[in-house]
């Protein structure tokens, strides 16, 4: 008897090793080249002009998380940098920086948010991915969850993280029947030039499943409309050689039309949303 316990623990043993490693999430690493644009220690945030980075994406600004201690107490922009990316499951960082010349470099301006908590947030107007003109006041009566992103984002933990946490939220909502759904999401690109709303529709199709814009609904606008709505979150994002470097904001507004509250950055949660709800 004891001799079958001991069989029975050790193949338990065994398949809960291969089920350990099987989940092992891959890691991808690539070469990376760019000038800093700016840094947020706080955030352990690098926004970078890189080169393209072959087998991964084509050459844009995007910020990225700095893992070596070292290199975030020294990094400033205008540097020169040349470093690893790593790539593993939702998460992405640089590593084992190489710092070199450094030029002038002026900062983004706007990031001080036009609203505060209480402030009503402007009847504002957008199109949405069925190509009709929406407004912020056909959401009175519910909250509304509000972020920025632009779809050709590549890093996972950036404007994908957020949409998949919209996503998260989402699911939750179409548990919920009719009468106990208080909340409305809106994604809003601010890469008016190439995210139309055929471009918003198929990026939906990545995080919505089965596709309904009933409770989660995607837009955009003219630049100049979205220039003025980001400044009231205080979105900071400029144009630079044909990229965009931007920051992460969400905004929940409530059902009378307030701001109730902004998260900026990319660390808050949908359980953090969810429990605000309530």
């Amino acid at each position: 008897m004891r001799r079958e316990y001991r069989v029975v623990l050790t193949l338990a043993v065994l398949l809960c090793s291969l089920s350990i490693s099987c989940q092992r999430v891959p890691e991808h690493r690539y070469d990376l080249k760019g000038k800093v644009i700016s840094v947020d220690r706080d955030r352990r945030e690098a926004t970078l002009a890189h080169e393209e980075i072959k087998g991964f994406m084509e050459a844009m600004t995007m910020p990225f998380t700095v893992k070596d201690d070292w290199a975030l107490k020294v990094l400033e922009p205008g540097q020169t940098v040349e470093a690893t990316l790593v790539i593993r499951g939702d998460d992405s960082w640089i590593e084992g920086l190489h710092i070199s010349k450094t030029e002038s470099i002026p900062p983004i301006s706007g990031a001080t948010p036009a609203l505060k908590a209480g402030d009503e947030v402007p009847d504002f107007t957008l199109l949405n991915q069925d190509d009709k003109r929406i407004h912020l006041s056909q959401y009175r009566g519910h909250f509304l969850l509000l972020t920025f992103i632009y779809t050709r984002c590549p890093l996972p933990n950036f404007c994908p993280l957020t949409s998949k946490n919209f996503s998260e939220i989402h699911r939750v909502l179409q548990s919920l029947p009719a009468s106990a759904k208080k909340l409305h999401l809106l994604t809003v690109s601010f890469d008016a030039e190439f995210d139309t709303p055929a471009v918003l529709r198929d990026y939906a199709r990545r995080y919505i499943n089965p596709v309904s814009y009933k409770d989660w609904e995607f837009a955009t606008g003219s630049p100049e409309e979205t220039k003025t709505i980001t400044t009231y979150f205080g979105l900071a994002y400029r144009r630079e050689s044909g990229q965009i470097v931007h920051s992460l904001v969400t905004a929940l507004i409530g059902p009378d039309g307030r701001l109730v509250h902004l998260y900026t950055g990319n660390k808050w949660t949908p359980k953090q949303i969810l429990s605000a709800l309530r």
